[in-house]
């Protein structure tokens, strides 16, 4: 069975200032998303489920549909603030989605198979899908999942500060916990996160989550279980989210699972802030000029 690639893709891009999902920097205009799904295509990833908001559905289809016909299996689903609710209400005066987590669990109908999670305005490369694949298809099953970890060095941003997830590994490549690091930047020679008011370093080498999972489809029962609880929780915080390592955690602590972080040699970059454009399409020019892409994904 091929695995699915789910792009989470209904994101407000509030620090960006603009729709960047759909944004073109390829030279044929591609999205990030289009180099994403061609590295998923030539990995062996057989369908791709795109989380996008019902307002912009029809002008993403449009997008995406007249290019993927025919090369990968699409599927859309929405995330909305009453999805997966069972009853409970929105709490007044919420607006904000309800988070990464709740995207994934918005999938729940469109997915029977392992499956891959990414973020649609982050570039991964293609070692990064490789190894997702393979592990779905070899590896992974209900009691074991996977992340893909890029080197902290080459996750960062030229123009501000960035907030990753730092992954504390075994002897064995297993996760024992990912520590949330803010304002992480380069400094000299040495990488910096400042906790409070102090500076404190964090290895170059260091394994980041860039939000690229691998789960077994079994993750969305257990997922919504603890989305309900989250909503019950949190009626009086209209801004809590219920982010991804929340199931992923309770799965390593409670389920007696295994979470793998496969170390990935591609550069990753994206678009955190708008001054990332020209330097992203910089970094696709080169990757095009190495022979890595075509000039022209889908023609």
């Amino acid at each position: 069975m091929k695995p699915t690639l789910l792009i989470l893709a209904a994101g407000m891009a509030s620090r960006y200032g603009s729709m960047k999902q759909t944004e073109g920097f390829g030279p044929s205009g591609e999205t990030i998303m289009d180099y994403s799904i061609y590295d998923a295509i030539r990995a062996g990833f057989g369908k791709v489920v795109f989380i996008i908001r019902k307002d912009f559905a029809e002008g993403f289809k449009n997008n995406f549909e007249p290019k993927l016909k025919g090369k990968i299996e699409t599927a859309y689903v929405y995330q909305e603030l009453d999805s997966f609710l069972n009853g409970l209400m929105v709490p007044e005066g919420r607006t904000k989605p309800w988070g990464t987590g709740h995207a994934v669990l918005c999938a729940k109908n469109a997915i029977q198979e392992p499956f891959a999670v990414i973020n649609a305005d982050d570039f991964y490369g293609k070692d990064g899908f490789a190894k997702a694949a393979q592990f779905l298809t070899q590896q992974c099953d209900e009691k074991n999942y996977a992340i893909i970890g890029y080197e902290l060095a080459k996750t960062l941003s030229e123009h501000g500060t960035v907030s990753r997830g730092v992954c504390d590994v075994d002897a064995n490549g297993v996760l024992l916990e990912i520590n949330e690091r803010t304002k992480i930047y380069r400094e000299g020679d040495k990488i910096i996160y400042e906790d409070n008011e102090a500076k404190r370093e964090v290895p170059f080498n260091s394994s980041v989550s860039m939000n690229f999972w691998c789960f077994h489809s079994n993750l969305f029962g257990n997922t919504e279980k603890l989305f309900h609880q989250f909503v019950k929780d949190n009626s009086e915080n209209i801004k809590a989210e219920f982010f991804i390592p929340i199931p992923a955690a309770d799965f390593v602590k409670n389920q007696a699972g295994t979470i793998r972080v496969i170390p990935c040699s591609s550069q990753w970059f994206g678009v955190t802030y708008k001054e990332d454009a020209p330097s992203v399409k910089a970094s696709l020019d080169k990757l095009i000029e190495e022979g890595e892409y075509p000039s022209s994904l889908w023609s």
